[in-house]
């Protein structure tokens, strides 16, 4: 997303991250991002209210929003209150939609971060850029930066962000093709005659396979077009498996030559 306001410092707004983490150490402690992959170095804009919907299928999994997965997230809200520590710095902070924790740690500051994050108090605004973690039950955001906000536009700016990065997720780029009245009229020649034969013969097509193999099937032809296929969390919340059977009845799909996996062992496409 264009932008003649660098509202993100160096990191250029949403999109991906390049040469690593922009904003210090990415490993060796609790600020580390850990596994680095296309979707760890992606940036996406997020409210409190995303936050606390985000899912995790298992520990080592990735962070999910709708099916969709989550990398590295940015957040602008008001500070409720900060913690100062030795190690870390606690920041609780509400949005209007919610309200989540921010630490952020030591060893992640930068020089410039470091002035930015002591110039935060509480009744103020603030961004923060990080990662969601978990630690027993409770959700945080695991924060590499953070700074106070100086543009009074930069929290409306945030929202608008996220509204079209939603809308992105949920209808594809401009310009695609969305179900809709106005794209079944520009293409007469679909009917629903023709969807429901097409809807048949896939059912037919993979008949034989086993109930849970089939559940996993039709659920990722209903999913939209993705370089990466469809993530592994995605399917055990829909089908409702446990890991083990999943990851079973993926390993047979493979072998069957039905499914590939894709960018790494936890993303999967259809072979036709």
């Amino acid at each position: 997303m264009s932008q003649s306001v660098d509202y993100y410092g160096n990191t250029g707004g949403g999109g991906y991250l390049t040469g690593g983490s922009p904003f210090g150490s990415t490993s060796g402690s609790p600020g580390g991002l850990g596994r680095r992959s296309a979707l760890s170095q992606s940036l996406r804009p997020i409210t409190v209210k995303q936050f606390i919907h985000a899912t995790q299928a298992h520990a080592d999994a990735d962070w999910m929003f709708e099916n969709s997965e989550i990398g590295q997230v940015t957040l602008v809200a008001h500070v409720i209150s900060v913690q100062k520590q030795t190690t870390n710095s606690v920041y609780v902070l509400d949005d209007g939609t919610g309200r989540l924790e921010a630490r952020h740690w030591s060893d992640s500051m930068s020089e410039g971060s470091e002035g930015s994050q002591n110039s935060i108090s509480a009744n103020s605004f603030a961004r923060v850029t990080g990662t969601i973690k978990i630690f027993g039950t409770k959700k945080y955001i695991n924060a590499s930066h953070i700074r106070p906000i100086q543009d009074p536009h930069e929290p409306f700016f945030h929202m608008l962000e996220v509204m079209t990065v939603q809308l992105f997720f949920d209808r594809g780029p401009p310009g695609s093709s969305v179900p809709g009245q106005d794209h079944q009229e520009a293409k007469p020649s679909i009917s629903a005659y023709s969807a429901q034969a097409h809807q048949s013969e896939v059912k037919d097509q993979y008949s034989h396979l086993p109930p849970l193999s089939r559940s996993i099937v039709q659920f990722m032809l209903k999913q939209p077009p993705r370089p990466e296929g469809v993530h592994v969390g995605a399917i055990v919340r829909t089908t409702g498996a446990d890991a083990d059977a999943i990851e079973q009845a993926l390993g047979r799909l493979m072998d069957d030559g039905i499914i590939f996996s894709t960018i790494d062992e936890e993303h999967f496409k259809m072979s036709e």
